[in-house]
């Protein structure tokens, strides 16, 4: 006889299906302390990243480039607000 032949199969639940939590939306992103410090460093530079520019930052700190793009959208607002 086979083993588990009819019987179910346990369903995942939505925080075990991957990256995304409920609602499909993005678990927030925990960023290290150097990857902070790095990003911060960037945006002393330069506030805004051209495509190149963010391509090779995501490479070297091995996060995705929607993440680079969001910390700077996030990063300039803040100074917004500060200022």
């Amino acid at each position: 006889r086979p083993s588990g032949a009819g019987q179910p199969v346990p369903e995942e639940g939505p925080e075990c299906s991957g990256p995304e939590g409920r609602g499909g939306r993005r678990l927030r992103t925990a960023f290290s302390a150097e990857q902070i410090s790095t990003l911060e460093s960037s945006f002393q530079r330069q506030q805004y990243l051209g495509a190149a520019e963010r391509r090779q930052l995501a490479g070297r700190m091995r996060l995705s480039e929607v993440q680079i793009k969001t910390w700077f959208q996030n990063r300039r607002m803040k100074l917004k607000r500060q200022l």
